[in-house]
């Protein structure tokens, strides 16, 4: 009586560690991108003919630093995210 107890919990083990066995694989997706972080650099602002003053010029510049450094702002973004992402991503794997 004993060795059929243990077939049978020989074999109930057998089965339930089969079940494991079959279970659907996982398929890791990287994450998409927040679309502010893949958005084109603005057109910096060129100098037209009747702005010749002085102050114009400074304008100019100081409008397209601006522009340049917020770009630099969101390149910088993009590669922090695109790190931790990667990171995290083959931590999980």
């Amino acid at each position: 009586m004993v060795s059929k107890m243990n077939k049978l919990l020989v074999l109930l083990i057998a089965l339930l560690l089969n079940g494991c066995a079959t279970t659907v694989p996982v398929h890791m997706h990287f994450p998409q991108v927040p679309e502010t972080l893949i958005a084109n650099c603005p057109v910096l602002d060129p100098l037209t003919e009747d702005q010749n003053r002085l102050s114009d010029l400074l304008e100019n510049a100081n409008t397209n630093y601006g522009k340049h450094h917020e770009c630099a702002a969101k390149h910088q973004a993009w590669q922090e995210w695109y790190n931790t992402q990667k990171k995290i991503f083959e931590e999980v794997k």
